[in-house]
């Protein structure tokens, strides 16, 4: 089902940087209605705001990509807001759009939502087949409770509401604060500042053993289009690049990328975190879709948009 063009099409989180990434492809795709609400101006904490917008500006196509966000520490030192901020958020976006009659929605999850000790590649049906990651379940917990409310009004009123599953996403945009970014960006910003520095090393979080996917939002944003013109299936479905890399290499491959010369030290007192997760995306590629973008051309980007932040 292609989507029409001249239709209102709401991408909640437009700011974000998975939101403001959908937000330009739909834009060099000629979509011509786009709606975006900074915090300032929607507050999605407020169940009575976000049904007010949704009577007065009747999205027919609903992209959710706004979400509390963050790695490790932030989730550790937050895990209140980590999950009933992002309840709340969905719950009056989701719900909220089958209210008002919305077309066709996409939720956006997280890997995160997988067991601790999944089998690897992940499958969509290991969802709550063994724990979940200590470190971050607040945040999947909330996710969890996003998809199956979209399954449970799929299911009672036959709602197109569909959700896609990525890996660690990274890109233009992002956020590089040390106390909530993710591994990635963080390590953009930490050999970025030893270079400036000529500091003569670099101490990363844990031992770096453990495995990451990581998909450009770029990728990631044609693939939420491609969803919501190609899938209505009540199943989620992942969205992964297909492959994965240790913590220490990504380390490695950033200090090059950036042109750190010193050396790598990892603090093993500090959490790795789920040992590995790699999803198994055969359903998606299946429909047609592949990730474009590969990892060491993917932080090459991501650098350069670091460097224009830090102007």
């Amino acid at each position: 089902m292609a989507l029409a063009k001249d239709a209102p099409l709401f991408v909640a989180g437009h700011r974000g940087l998975v939101g403001s990434a959908i937000w330009r492809k739909l834009e060099n795709l000629g979509f011509s209605r786009l709606i975006g609400r900074s915090r300032a101006e929607l507050d999605l904490l407020n169940a009575d705001a976000v049904r007010e917008f949704y009577r007065r500006e009747k999205p027919e196509y609903v992209i959710v990509a706004a979400a509390k966000v963050g790695g490790i520490l932030a989730n550790s030192q937050q895990p209140v807001a980590f999950l009933y901020e992002n309840l709340l958020i969905q719950n009056h976006l989701i719900h909220g759009a089958y209210e008002s009659g919305v077309r066709k929605l996409l939720f956006l999850g997280s890997s995160c939502i997988y067991p601790r000790l999944a089998p690897q590649p992940i499958k969509e049906e290991h969802l709550l087949s063994s724990p979940l990651e200590p470190t971050n379940q607040w945040y999947a917990i909330a996710k969890i409770a996003g998809l199956k409310l979209c399954e449970a009004l799929h299911r009672q009123h036959n709602c197109d509401f569909i959700c896609a599953m990525p890996p660690n996403i990274y890109g233009a945009n992002d956020h590089y604060n040390l106390q909530t970014s993710h591994v990635l960006p963080a390590f953009i910003r930490k050999f970025h500042e030893a270079k400036v520095r000529r500091a003569s090393s670099v101490m990363c979080w844990g031992t770096g053993s453990p495995f990451r996917e990581f998909l450009h939002a770029d990728d990631l944003a044609q693939a939420c289009v491609f969803l919501m013109e190609n899938y209505s299936d009540p199943q989620f479905i992942n969205v992964g690049a297909g492959s994965d890399i240790s913590i220490r290499d990504l380390a490695e491959l950033i200090k090059t990328i950036i042109g750190f010369e010193g050396e790598i030290l990892w603090d093993a007192s500090k959490p790795d975190g789920t040992p590995r997760k790699l999803l198994d995306s055969s359903r998606i590629t299946a429909l047609g879709w592949k990730p474009a973008i590969d990892l060491p051309t993917g932080i090459g980007l991501a650098y350069e948009d670091f460097l224009k932040k830090e102007q």
